[in-house]
């Protein structure tokens, strides 16, 4: 098989037998596998990794934002899908933006902040499939929170831009029509009003005593009480609308994933309001062509034009379907996909791509983890955009995420701001199985990027037989977001080309009606970083690769 770019990492596939654990932060991963050592299993290990994440890595991810995993249940074997995304407020108001001067979400103030479903999440995940308590699994967290951890580079480098933002500068300016005051909690996730360098000791204890109270008091620490209390006086300082009321409504809820069958796999994502629902149309459509018999042009602007289709979908129709009811069912079908890849032209770009008429029928962390007793557990957390609203309730160390911006002001749309509504939501995990099994559990977070990420692993692994770190390492794509020039398959829409292709191959994509933006050094980051677990059925052997473009690693014992 031709590949016509460049293999750039040389890091190792990771290969063990009685666990392991893939994250974007090393002390992160190594947080989930001294839980796996000490007995525990998939599911124990994952919100050890995540609670990890929210201490070393607290501009991505943490307890003010929102997560979803796909847990395989190996005594089952079935997957389970945990919904762990908050809603918005009782009192969130269309009209009353519009009457405040806003013809699309804020994105910063207030009234950007949805209840933040994480900890719930890490409670219903450990309590449907865990061996451990919160007490036991955030230990690690907690640690690292009070007695501190060196920043690393990567880490320290996206702190640093953040600093304006967590104090509220005055000479921060933002897209809102009004930054609000300066806020003096943002200093709890600095150093002397700045952010740490790489390599300098950090230690959070307002965020290590509230990850005590959690273990202490489980999620009740934050929907009811204290802490809940000051979350809602903090959002309304900037305009928000959560209320006590609100914070103690909130449930996480378990859902059957929604599928699609792609080789001799069977891709599983998270039913909206995720977005998962992309990647499933394009894997769907992508699955009628004989990929690994393309040339590596060929095969590059076939699965461009399959999540062109995929991505128009979502933006249409990706909501909170327990409000807004979608032709789900519809639109994940092979028989859909087959009606849509007869617009795919194998010689041109789409000058523009629409959602259809089905009948009716960022900055996060991901991390997989898997233990010797065959489970696996695929997992996500997020606060959206660089520390989410960079609101930081006071006295907490807690970042409140502004996953509410991802609203939309037209009332007409599914995913409109309407009150206790989830909105569309970025973050998605993924897993296969193959003949029944556990195939592999993964994930490529970064906004926008990540079903285009699931595609592309998926395509890595199944269609063209690489390993995981191989799978991880090669050279990706990526259509812009809506919010960044796309808006759901808009012609002209910009295709980002990271470094290591070919250059013959951008030139002919190029010239097939493409609007290319090649891309290297820093901006990388823009392309992800995933995370891969594969099991092999017979011998219970797990391999794990992680993405080079961040600073984690996959570990196993």
């Amino acid at each position: 098989m031709n590949f016509d770019f460049v293999f750039r990492s040389r890091r190792s596939n990771v290969l063990a037998r009685n666990g392991l654990v893939a994250a974007s932060q090393p002390l992160a991963a190594q947080a989930g596998l001294s839980i796996l050592q000490a007995g525990g299993n998939a599911a124990d290990a994952a919100i050890a990794a995540a609670a990890a994440l929210n201490v070393v890595e607290p501009i991505s991810t943490g307890i003010g934002g929102d997560c979803f995993a796909l847990y395989w249940d190996a005594r089952t074997e079935r997957v389970t899908a945990l919904n762990g995304s908050g809603r918005s407020a009782s009192a969130a108001s269309i009209e009353e933006l519009r009457r405040l001067g806003y013809s699309r979400m804020p994105q910063f103030t207030g009234h950007s902040v949805s209840i933040p479903g994480t900890v719930a999440g890490w409670s219903d995940l450990l309590e449907r499939h865990g061996e451990m308590t919160l007490a036991d699994v955030l230990k690690p967290a907690i640690r690292l929170a009070e007695e501190g951890y060196p920043v690393t580079e990567w880490i320290g480098r996206g702190w640093a831009a953040q600093t304006a933002k967590l104090l509220r500068s005055p000479d921060w300016t933002s897209s809102d029509l009004d930054n609000g005051p300066e806020q003096t909690s943002g200093h709890e996730l600095l150093i002397e009003g700045s952010a740490p360098r790489p390599g300098q000791m950090m230690r959070i204890p307002t965020l290590g005593q509230t990850l005590g109270a959690i273990a202490a008091d489980g999620k009740d620490a934050i929907y009811a009480g204290e802490f809940a209390r000051n979350l809602s006086e903090h959002a309304q300082r900037y305009g928000g609308w959560i209320t006590p009321e609100d914070m103690a409504a909130h449930t996480s809820t378990w859902h059957e994933p929604i599928t699609a069958e792609f080789g001799d796999v069977r891709l599983y994502e998270c039913p909206p309001n995720g977005q998962g629902l992309a990647a499933i149309v394009a894997a769907n459509l992508a699955d009628g062509f004989d990929l690994a018999g393309m040339s590596s042009v060929d095969r590059l602007h076939t699965l461009v034009e399959c999540m062109r289709i995929g991505y128009a979908e979502a933006q249409q129709w990706v909501c909170d379907i327990d409000v807004s009811p979608i032709p789900l069912k519809a639109l994940a079908s092979r028989e859909y996909a087959d009606h849509r890849r007869r617009e795919i032209d194998p010689q041109r770009a789409a000058a523009s791509v629409s959602w259809g008429y089905p009948a009716a029928g960022s900055d996060t962390v991901y991390l997989t983890t898997a233990d010797g007793q065959g489970n696996a557990c695929s997992f996500i957390n997020s606060l959206y955009q660089g520390t989410g609203t960079g609101l930081v309730v006071p006295g907490s160390g807690v970042s409140l995420q502004n996953r509410a911006a991802l609203f939309v002001l037209d009332p007409d749309h599914p995913n409109s701001l309407a009150p206790n509504k989830r909105p569309y939501h970025t973050i998605i995990p993924a897993m296969t199985t193959r003949d029944g099994a556990l195939h592999a559990s993964f994930g490529v977070m970064g906004g926008y990027m990540q079903p285009q990420g699931h595609l592309q692993m998926l395509v890595n692994m199944v269609a063209l037989g690489m390993s995981p770190q191989q799978a991880l390492d090669m050279p990706r794509w990526s259509l812009s977001g809506p919010h960044a020039g796309l808006g759901a398959g808009e012609a002209g829409g910009v295709l980002a080309m990271e470094e290591g292709w070919d250059y013959g191959i951008l030139a002919e994509m190029a010239r097939r009606g493409h609007n290319l933006a090649p891309v290297d050094g820093a901006g990388r980051s823009g392309f992800g970083g995933g995370q891969i677990i594969v099991r092999d059925p017979e011998s219970g052997v797990l391999t794990g690769g992680s993405d080079p473009r961040k600073d984690g690693c996959a570990v196993g014992w």
